[in-house]
């Protein structure tokens, strides 16, 4: 993979510029922080080299001075609302960040639950996590939100709202998704510091848009196609052009929120003088650590390529609208980019056209060769893909059998007794029968070792996979595109 992001250089400038920003004010800053604390694999993507982990590598190297409150918004508990990347709830993941970030020795303090009004499933979710130890603090409805600025600084908005006591000078303010509630939640602190005579402050770390590039770079409109569900738009910020005369980036939420938050923020402190734009807000340190522009841009087009097919899909599975497909579509014109530009998803078809049309995946190795599998009576497209892949990694030729007959046959009886429509081993199925024929060949043991060699290869397959088969890709670290046709004709698939 060609680099053209220096991580180890964002990482420093990253944390010098926060505790710079801690300093500007009384020791206390409200740090909201948008994005994925782990897992960032959309900024691994646009910016190769930028490892996934970095925003944990800065909180970590910051740790002595930090805390973390997590936030969820009660509606979202109740509607038992999933993210899409991992499959689980929001309350879930709470508890995943929870015990993620405590396994790496940073200080969580508190559990926030935003828009509150008596919510039943955030009542149990409040309780369990009390009885667990855990400090939990609610926030309600405050009439007239956002725009009723002389209720929402008052002992009846913000002051009415449990305030979290907090010790160390940075707080980070994260959440599962977008519409948790951070900003409020920072607000709301701020307001009851001051009331306690803490000068706090405010500000957002939020990766994209990257304030300081193009409004059209090829990055930023890579994080337009990541977001076009929620019809974010990048634009030019025109609170930083009047103040300053620079022109910088920003996205349509955050501007037209801006002059809202201004006058939050200087009711509370009591001055003017804090922030002249959204801009001003941040602390992006991204754009300043591009190593190689030319190979950003690429990986963004490609990205948008990426984005384009997973709305398809998304919309024949009914979880988005037909405009997502368009923005993506208008997004991918804007780069001059077509579906063929992502050359995996020639080898895919070609393969599923010479075979009459089977379910065929192609994986695009790091090496550059391309490998593909398809779908036979015994296992899935996607298992045989990776099965070939492997095998090519480790010299084992094409006509050898990884998995034994002995191991496979029985396994595919024993589906088929118990009444299974999908007797073929699945990608999860497949990787635990070559775990066992590991333990006895030991070619299938070299084998399994190229597993992470798979990180960040493409792939693109005929058919949408199985739920299933689509999280273990994902754990495999591979970009997986699909057409957006569905695997069978049957209306319920496991």
């Amino acid at each position: 993979m060609k680099i053209g992001f220096d991580n180890e250089k964002y990482v420093e400038m990253q944390s010098k510029r926060i505790l710079e920003r801690i300093n500007n004010f009384d020791n206390k800053l409200y740090l909201e922080f948008g994005g994925k604390l782990f897992d960032d694999y959309h900024a691994s993507r646009v910016l190769p080299g930028f490892a996934p982990d970095s925003k944990i590598r800065l909180l970590k190297k910051m740790k002595d001075k930090l805390e973390i409150i997590v936030i969820i918004n009660a509606a979202d508990i109740e509607r038992k609302k999933i993210r899409a990347d991992y499959g689980i709830t929001y309350d879930t993941d709470v508890l995943r960040l929870i015990d993620g970030l405590r396994s790496l020795d940073i200080y969580v303090s508190a559990v926030v639950i935003t828009q509150y009004v008596g919510q039943p499933s955030a009542e149990i979710f409040k309780k369990k996590l009390e009885i667990r130890g855990e400090r939990v603090f609610i926030h309600r409805v405050i009439k007239g939100y956002p725009n009723d600025v002389d209720t929402i600084t008052s002992d009846n908005g913000y002051g009415a709202n449990d305030f979290v006591p907090t010790t160390r000078p940075l707080v980070v303010v994260t959440a599962p998704g977008p519409g948790s509630g951070k900003l409020a939640t920072c607000l709301s602190q701020i307001y009851h510091e001051r009331k306690r005579g803490v000068k706090a402050g405010y500000a957002k770390f939020e990766t994209f848009p990257i304030w300081n590039l193009p409004l059209k770079h090829p990055i930023n409109i890579a994080y337009e196609a990541a977001t076009a569900d929620l019809s974010d738009v990048n634009m030019i910020d025109p609170y930083h052009l009047e103040a300053y005369g620079i022109t910088t980036v920003n996205y349509n939420r955050d501007v037209e929120a801006f002059p809202v938050v201004r006058k939050i923020l200087s009711r509370i402190s009591g001055t003017d003088d804090i922030y002249k734009s959204p801009t001003d807000m941040g602390v992006n340190m991204a754009g300043f650590c591009i190593s190689d522009d030319e190979v950003c841009r690429e990986a963004s087009k490609q990205e948008v390529i990426r984005r384009y097919y997973k709305a398809a899909c998304d919309y024949k599975n009914g979880l988005c609208d037909q405009s997502v497909v368009f923005r993506c579509e208008a997004l991918m014109e804007e780069l001059n980019a077509q579906k063929t530009d992502r050359d995996v998803v020639h080898y895919a078809v070609e393969k599923s056209e010479k075979n009459g049309g089977l379910h065929c995946v192609a994986i695009k190795l790091n090496d550059g060769h391309v490998v593909t599998g398809k779908s036979s009576p015994m296992i899935s497209a996607a298992s045989a893909a990776m099965i070939n892949a492997i095998k090519y990694l480790s010299g084992i030729a094409d006509d050898i059998h990884l998995i034994s007959p002995v191991v496979l046959e029985p396994i595919t009886a024993m589906k088929r007794s118990i009444g299974s429509k999908a007797s073929k081993l699945n990608l999860h199925e497949a990787l635990i029968a070559l775990s066992i024929c590991a333990a006895t060949n030991p070619s299938v043991a070299y084998a399994l070792q190229k597993l992470p060699e798979l990180e960040h290869c493409e792939a693109h397959s005929t058919k949408m996979l199985t739920p299933s088969e689509e999280e273990y890709v994902k754990r495999l670290r591979i970009n997986l595109t699909c057409e957006p046709e569905f695997i069978s004709k049957d209306l319920y698939i496991n």
